[in-house]
């Protein structure tokens, strides 16, 4: 292993920037180019999307028949194949993008990769029917900067995912990778590199937003023979994949701002805790943390100062409840994935009792960047209590669904109908989850609310991880309750009363409802024992999982009180509250519901209309997915 010199540093950053630059170049052109080697483009660059989103539709069979038709065709020495981490835009994956013409293929199928390198790169001519068609004006668009899903979006976080080689450590030294260290072991005192993030007013990207700088000060005072710095990558929201899609597309930044943490709190050894079902990540990160050491970036005497520090990575099992902090330190000492009372915080004593700092992947990876650009600089982004961007991970009834990342104050209208392309087949917006199991759903009346910290929670959600749940009016807000508080009973580790059976008690009273056998009285119940469990729950986790109920209640509570009071489902998805017909003028009695319904609940004769009896439907629904003319009711 050979401990790099800045100068080393220096020299590969010149080297790998000669093979970036075209790809630098492309990214601030602005109209589109020509294509193809055959307009005299002296080389080509193929990046093909290697997020897991895209490997689960065979990116990586593209990749491999895009290299075997490039090296047929004979232009293996003009033609480079780069898989790169997430665009983004997971919608329309598998994406391929065409260096340097900008040009953003969508849904491509390993059998495209053919005539991707016949027509476009050899031939010089776009393949019209895999872009990008806007639906507003139906027109294709062959560069996504010109896309609504990209225009309104600023990548920091992000700002290396799809744009580099994950597993090249020198396209990240390329893009200013690791000089931030380099700076800081070099030219900056601990304190120093505490009080630049400290002015930047980063928040923590994980929860409750606290500032990070504060966090590491905290740390940074506690007098210890050792200390750690954590990384907490077990993001468990449903619906949220932003943590992993940065770990996989630009583990570097995470691993760097790992070790500008180390250096700055006075710790030596970092650990990565992890859930185990991200294997893409897992493997990258381990390939990344891999060559970090064999460039001399971890271990003994980085950069040739007196600095040490290495990583680990740690297997979680996928406990929604070890995203808590204190949670997380018990699993990876062996111990139950519990929490604990805090004070002491983990600052003081976290992991196997000593001084310990943790963050998450997201404002690990805003770290490097912070430093590079300056604390000012950041500052200019976002709101005033909220600097920079957050990443979303854009989910549910939106036309585009993806992972987004945008500036702090960006209004959750431009975030849905701008860059999410407005709600899918044209229905009606209800309501938005942010923040997970966590957060709360917003309602239209807030679709102008700036997102950033203090504005979600004054409107009775949160931040959260960065989940964001899109629902339509098909959406029975009853049920969405349910559904989180049912997952936050599952996760609950059982340690404090009010989370075990505070959240029991409520679910219980849910399903009531969701059954037709809910009163008014089980309304006033759910909020009371909500605000309950909200005040006296050990952890971050009891405190806010009764916000999807509670907030619910607040903007839908018509919806409950017709569950309630009129015994039906408004959104027809309580199948308890649901009955089935059938409209005798469209019914012809072709038999296909009654030979279909697993409960013999359909009578009538051939040619003749049908019936079916309410006391014996099980409210499966067969009948309709079966019946090619529209006769059987649901009211």
């Amino acid at each position: 292993m050979k401990t790099l010199s800045i100068q080393d540093l220096e020299q590969i950053r010149k080297s790998a920037q000669a093979d970036l630059q075209i790809r630098e170049e492309s990214n601030k052109r602005t109209t589109e180019a020509s294509c193809g080697l055959a307009l005299g483009t002296p080389s080509l660059q193929v990046l093909v999307c290697g997020g897991t989103g895209c490997k689960a539709s065979a990116s990586h069979d593209i990749v491999d028949n895009l290299k075997k038709a490039i090296e047929e065709n004979g232009i293996a020495d003009k033609v480079e194949v780069i898989t790169t981490g997430c665009f983004g835009f997971c919608e329309k994956g598998p994406i391929v993008k065409i260096i340097p013409d900008n040009t953003f293929y969508t849904q491509v199928e390993p059998k495209d990769a053919e005539e991707i390198v016949r027509q476009h790169i050899i031939g010089g001519k776009r393949i019209d029917r895999l872009l990008y068609t806007d639906p507003k004006t139906d027109k294709s668009i062959s560069d996504s900067k010109h896309m609504d899903f990209y225009r309104k979006q600023m990548r920091i976080a992000l700002r290396n995912c799809g744009f580099i080689d994950p597993e090249n450590i020198d396209e990240y030294i390329a893009r200013n990778g690791y000089f931030p260290l380099a700076t800081c072991l070099t030219e900056k005192k601990p304190a120093d590199v505490i009080d630049e993030i400290k002015k930047s007013g980063l928040r923590g990207r994980g929860g409750g937003g606290f500032p990070t700088g504060v966090k590491w000060e905290l740390t940074a005072k506690q007098k210890a023979d050792r200390k750690y710095v954590v990384c907490n990558a077990d993001e468990g929201d449903p619906g949220a994949f932003m943590d992993r899609s940065i770990m996989e597309g630009d583990p570097h930044s995470v691993i760097e701002a790992m070790t500008i943490c180390g250096y700055a709190i006075g710790a030596s050894k970092g650990l990565v805790y992890i859930r185990a079902e991200y294997p893409l990540a897992i493997h990258r990160l381990k390939v990344a943390i891999e060559q970090s050491r064999a460039y001399g970036l971890l271990g003994k005497n980085i950069l040739g100062s007196d600095f040490s520090f290495d990583i680990e990575i740690r297997y979680g099992a996928g406990a929604f409840v070890c995203g808590e902090e204190t949670a997380l330190i018990h699993s990876m000492e062996g111990k139950r994935g519990e929490p604990t009372l805090k004070p002491p915080f983990p600052a003081e004593q976290g992991y196997q009792g000593k001084p310990t700092n943790v963050n998450n992947v997201e404002t690990l990876a805003n770290i490097p960047i912070i430093l590079d650009r300056g604390a000012a600089w950041f500052r200019t982004i976002g709101t005033e209590k909220s600097p920079g961007t957050k990443v979303f991970a854009l989910a549910g009834k939106i036309n585009n669904v993806g992972l987004i990342e945008v500036p702090m104050g960006t209004t959750l209208r431009e975030v849905i109908y701008e860059i999410g392309g407005g709600i899918k087949g044209g229905k009606k917006f209800k309501a938005v989850q942010t923040g997970g199991p966590s957060g709360g759903c917003l309602t239209e009346k807030h679709l102008d609310t700036p997102i950033d910290f203090d504005n979600l929670l004054a409107a009775g959600s949160m931040m959260g991880s960065g989940g964001m749940i899109v629902m339509d009016e098909d959406d029975c807000m009853v049920s969405v309750a349910r559904f989180y508080l049912d997952f936050t009973v599952e996760e609950s580790c059982g340690k404090c009363t009010p989370c075990r059976i505070g959240n029991k008690r409520m679910l219980e009273i849910l399903n009531k409802i969701t059954e037709g056998k809910g009163t008014e009285e089980d309304l006033r119940t759910l909020k009371t024992l909500g605000q309950v469990i909200k005040d006296t729950a050990l952890c971050g986790l009891g405190q806010t999982s009764p916000n999807p109920v509670l907030s619910t209640l607040d903007n839908f509570y018509d919806e409950y009180l017709a569950h309630v009071k009129k015994k039906v489902c408004p959104a027809k998805k309580c199948k308890a509250l649901l009955t089935y017909a059938i409209n005798p003028v469209n019914c012809i009695g072709c038999n296909a519901c009654a030979k279909h319904c697993p409960a013999d609940a359909i009578i009538g004769s051939t040619r003749k209309p049908h019936i079916i009896m309410p006391e014996k439907c099980i409210r499966c629904g067969m009948c309709v997915s079966r019946c090619k003319f529209n006769a059987i009711v649901i009211c």
